[in-house]
């Protein structure tokens, strides 16, 4: 006796194990770059922009750039605290160019006792590149006092800009 057999796919169980493997995968994936992208995202100031916003970017993730002041560098080595001041410069290299380059920016800025200028606390090991005209970019928040805190501090190095204007560098 013949029989028919009905034409049913038989469910296999691996396949919808890869199936829920991957759709979690692919969720875990999306949490990562939405997550990730929420963290970095710090909005770049110059100095002005900055105090003019002061308001309203307290405590969120900002950067900012601005011209050391030699003279206000005060670090204690004790409980590793670095204050210093940054003057407002540019922010666009169109605008760096107009000012004669970086090194003729960052001298402008730090000898114009006109431009805005914001206090820095940084909290680690004094850099070696902090000196009197360098170019300091920050990554921290704004506090409620004014002052800016910063969780990273990098630094222009010198070097660069010394074949520019010799005449502008010290040793400080």
């Amino acid at each position: 006796m013949a029989t028919t057999l009905d034409a049913q796919p038989i469910a296999n169980p691996n396949r919808s194990k890869f199936i829920l493997g991957g759709l979690l995968l692919l969720v875990a994936v999306v949490y990562l770059i939405v997550s990730s992208t929420i963290a970095g995202a710090q909005y770049f100031f110059t100095v002005d922009e900055l105090m003019t916003r002061t308001d309203d970017v307290v405590g969120s993730p900002l950067r900012v750039s601005g011209a050391v002041i030699g003279e206000t560098i005060d670090y204690d080595p004790d409980t590793l605290t670095l204050k210093f001041t940054v003057a407002h410069m540019p922010g666009d290299q169109a605008l760096l160019d107009e000012e004669g380059g970086l090194a003729e920016a960052l001298y402008t800025a730090v000898n114009d006792p006109d431009r805005t200028r914001m206090e820095v606390v940084y909290v680690g090991v004094k850099p070696d590149l902090l000196r009197h005209e360098a170019q300091a970019i920050m990554a921290g928040t704004m506090g409620e006092d004014g002052v800016f805190y910063a969780d990273e501090l990098l630094l222009k190095c010198p070097t660069r800009y010394e074949e520019a204007a010799p005449d502008q560098v010290s040793d400080n």
